[in-house]
């Protein structure tokens, strides 16, 4: 088992990213940022073989306008050289990394512009992935999309855009259930249609639930029949509500009593848990020494809660 975290890390020096405006995004300003974003990531590749994370997930702004026409540069072949070092990296430290498209890419939109805006996406992200050199169990995460008032339908679209996509692109992408349009029974029906895996987030399911008896164990074992054994290890996500906070808004950090809780609950070889939490890499490396039992990890919580 892997536990992991998302994107940013906290406290670790060199590691931010940058983007511009579109009004300044010349080539050589592209050149220069992504250049900059590519050394922060291998120091964020650098830092998690040194605390033992294995699992990552890289921001999917690294390139800065990565899908979009204002970006001519051909980034994968200008800095080829340094995405073979990193992938290196990557696969001799045994580390799993993947990619999250936001909100704006929605395969299921009945608008055919959103939907070529989403399809470039999903190869941007592709590319990003293939030009690490790292395999298909190395994911892309997605959500279904909008329910446009016609949720059936709107799973259909989904269904049949994604017959459309590219191999390489298939072989990457995952779905997974949301916290408002669709439950992770919804997810599974699609997964089923379509051979995508299904990620379960436990607190998506915990506010968008189709079933309150069921608990998180059931989920999980219900979506690991969705893997193959060329999609690596079943992922999942795992967060907690914060306090005083709208719903679905993740903790500033991972509380360790619940997260053992759960994890005791579910925890298998086989399984990996990605973390959605505020303090990201902090709370990784607590979550990390709590299961591998380092008794003193308590007394960190402790500390850290006055």
């Amino acid at each position: 088992m892997s536990i992991g975290y998302a994107c940013l890390t906290i406290g670790v020096p060199d590691t931010s990213f940058k983007t511009c405006r579109k009004a300044n995004a010349t080539e050589e300003k592209l050149e220069e940022l992504i250049r900059f974003n590519l050394q922060s990531l291998e120091n964020i590749i650098d830092y998690n073989i040194r605390n033992q994370i294995k699992l990552f997930r890289i921001s999917s702004d690294i390139i800065p306008f990565g899908s979009s026409p204002v970006n001519t540069l051909v980034w994968w072949e200008l800095f080829e050289s340094q995405f073979e070092q990193m992938g290196r990296k990557i696969r001799d430290s045994g580390m799993r990394v993947s990619m999250h498209p936001g909100q704006y890419t929605v395969l299921n939109s009945p608008d055919e512009e959103i939907v070529a805006r989403a399809v470039e996406d999903l190869v941007y992200h592709t590319r990003f992935l293939d030009s690490l050199g790292v395999g298909s169990e190395h994911k892309i995460v997605l959500h279904i999309g909008g329910v446009y008032k016609e949720k059936e339908r709107a799973m259909q679209r989904f269904i049949e855009r994604y017959q459309t996509l590219s191999d390489a692109i298939k072989k990457r992408l995952v779905i997974e259930n949301d916290d408002r349009s669709y439950t992770v029974s919804e997810v599974l029906a699609i997964s089923q249609a379509t051979g995508a895996p299904v990620i379960y987030d436990n607190l998506h399911n915990a506010i968008n639930t189709s079933d309150i008896t069921k608990d998180d164990a059931y989920w999980i074992e219900l979506t690991r029949k969705t893997w193959k054994p060329e999609d690596g290890n079943q992922k999942i996500h795992y967060s907690q509500q914060s306090p005083m906070s709208r719903i679905g808004a993740h903790t500033k950090t991972i509380a360790l009593d619940p997260f053992m809780d759960f994890y005791h609950n579910v925890s298998r070889e086989d399984l990996d848990i990605m973390l959605e939490v505020k303090d990201k890499n902090l709370s990784a490396v607590k979550c990390i020494m709590a299961t591998t039992q380092q008794p003193h990890i308590n007394l960190l919580e402790r500390m850290e809660s006055l």
